[in-house]
């Protein structure tokens, strides 16, 4: 037997694969249960007799709380180990979303949704820690492209089950499916994921607190910050209203809403895994800078279109998709370079934090900088384009930084972990 870890032919171990998979499955349920609630917008609205304003309090509350418990956890995201800290986040995650299932008042959905945030928050961070852990950095992006592809994947089959469930069995019951799932998942990685310790080998001593004061602190670690809360706060600006832009504004009825959002996912899908093999082979700081011009491009012309015919749509909303997808990839590849071993918990809940609430403001920036009219229109939504667009443009430099500094520092390979023979994936 010989020890195996990943090589830059993008060779896989069959426990590699089935950490992808697990991690995959994770970001899938973590971020389907985010975005299914605001389909659900129309019958909570009319089933728990609330206002939009109380609606996007419930939305807004998991990414706060989200954010909240990253910042929390840093101090002791490199003190256990990572499997560990992982079931002990899921399972309060699906406890929250348990919770979301069973409510019966807007009150009690509130809690609930600030319960599933605190855990569901630092999930991602933990998975990023143990990508880090475990994959060198010549096929982290190949690795994060798969797992941030559960973002499409939640688009494209996990929405359009939750509301047919919804409008079929009631608003809990894509919350249930949720727990059901989230369950079975929890029991694999309980039984099938093997200890992720290799970073305890380089723990300090360190009071919890100062852990995250000396990991905020340090200036190599705050240009990747930075970096994230632009990254966020750009995306999130457009998110909250493109469903409203694209129905009122571009002319693209309801019933053909899911299809622009169906179509674009499955390109999605194929896109996360590609972008990320590519950031390998050609380097992930190309990759993002030139998915970042083509986000530019698209932002440019899509929030400042009218009437539009639906094949348009779709194609914007493609090219729109594989700026993002690409940007995203190469960023997450990149930033998880950033952290010694003993701060890459810490640096991971701390950036995931950071994420979330940015996110959280630019969707409540997103906001007041647009209105709307009375036949639904969206007024001054260019705004909100010329806001991202900037950001993309100052994120392009914010990386170039942290590549630079990625170059310049010693590589550290992770430990090896397990004991299997290669296969192609």
């Amino acid at each position: 037997m010989t020890t195996t870890t990943p090589s830059a032919k993008a060779t896989f171990s069959s426990y590699q694969v089935f950490i992808i998979t697990v991690l995959a499955l994770l970001q899938f349920t973590v971020v389907l249960d985010f975005m299914v609630l605001s389909p659900l917008g129309v019958i909570l609205l009319d089933k728990l007799h609330i206002n939009t304003s109380q609606f996007g309090l419930v939305v807004s509350a998991y990414a706060f709380s989200a954010g909240a418990s990253g910042l929390l956890a840093a101090g002791f995201a490199d003190k256990f180990d990572r499997k560990k800290l992982l079931l002990f986040f899921y399972v309060g995650f699906i406890i929250g979303t348990f919770l979301c299932g069973i409510a019966p008042t807007y009150t009690f959905l509130l809690v609930a949704r600030v319960v599933t945030g605190l855990f569901g928050g630092v999930i991602s961070s933990v998975s990023f820690a143990i990508i880090t852990d475990l994959f060198k950095m010549e096929v982290r992006g190949r690795v994060m492209g798969f797992v941030q592809m559960s973002f499409a994947v939640s688009q494209v089959l996990g929405i359009p089950v939750g509301l047919v469930l919804a409008n079929h069995f009631g608003w809990h019951a894509p919350f249930w499916m949720l727990t059901v799932f989230a369950t079975l998942l929890g029991i694999a990685i309980a039984i099938y994921m093997q200890p992720v310790t290799a970073h305890l080998n380089n723990r300090m001593d360190v009071n919890p607190f100062f852990h995250l004061i000396k990991t905020l602190s340090q200036s190599r670690y705050l240009l990747a910050f930075s970096a994230t809360t632009l990254l966020a706060t750009g995306g999130f600006m457009l998110m909250p209203f493109a469903s409203a832009f694209t129905t009122h504004n571009l002319g693209i009825g309801l019933d053909l809403l899911p299809w622009v959002y169906g179509i674009t996912g499955v390109f999605s899908m194929i896109f996360g895994p590609l972008t990320g093999k590519l950031s390998d082979k050609i380097g992930k700081y190309k990759v993002f800078a030139a998915g970042s011009m083509l986000t530019f491009i698209t932002i440019a012309i899509y929030t400042n279109l009218g009437l539009t015919p639906f094949i348009a749509v779709i194609g914007i909303n493609i090219f729109m998709f594989l700026g993002v997808s690409s940007r995203m990839v190469a960023a997450s590849a990149l930033i998880t370079a950033i952290p010694a071993p003993q701060d890459r918990g810490a640096f991971m809940s701390i950036n995931s934090s950071v994420q979330q609430i940015s996110g959280g403001i630019g969707s409540a920036v997103a906001g007041l900088l647009v209105t709307q009219t009375a036949s639904g229109a969206l007024l001054h939504y260019n705004r909100l384009g010329m806001v991202a667009m900037a950001a993309t443009l100052i994120t392009i430099v914010l990386m170039y930084f942290v590549n630079r500094m990625i170059q310049a520092k010693p590589r550290q390979q992770p430990a090896p972990a397990f004991v299997e023979v290669p296969v192609e994936v």
